[in-house]
């Protein structure tokens, strides 16, 4: 059988990371991590209970992050975010599969490389090949 590639991540813009941290924790529960400039300002979004290495304890569950918007990035809309072995191979993919490429991957410190793409609807997804770090704690 073929390996499959599994959603491992979602991502959703915010004009206010405060207030969208707020809201999601107030709604559903959510816990976040507001990131510095160093890491633009992300929030990392926890959605289930994860173990001391930060791995998911109910399967099927993801974890995801809010970005800031900016008139600099396309589609800022709710995305997600697929994780690959290779993220060269797997952009052979989405380009042979009829998708395109939104740029070249870019390096996320302690997390992998990580590019966006629009599939042949239109809508904008990511992919991360996680960095021996993550796999290592099995993220």
């Amino acid at each position: 059988m073929e390996k499959m590639n599994p959603v491992v991540h979602f991502e959703m813009p915010a004009e206010d990371r405060n207030r969208m941290a707020v809201f999601y924790a107030n709604a559903f529960g959510w816990k976040t991590q507001m990131l510095g400039e160093d890491m633009g300002n992300y929030v990392v979004v926890t959605t289930s209970e994860t173990d001391e290495k930060g791995m998911i304890k109910n399967p099927g569950s993801i974890n995801g992050g809010f970005y800031p918007k900016n008139d600099e990035t396309p589609d800022q809309c709710p995305s997600l975010v697929i994780g690959v072995e290779d993220i060269r191979e797997a952009m052979d993919n989405v380009i042979q599969a009829g998708g395109k490429l939104l740029g070249e991957p870019v390096d996320i410190p302690g997390h992998g490389l990580y590019v966006s793409f629009y599939d042949t609807e239109g809508n904008r997804v990511s992919i991360i090949q996680p960095s021996m770090k993550m796999q290592s704690s099995g993220q």
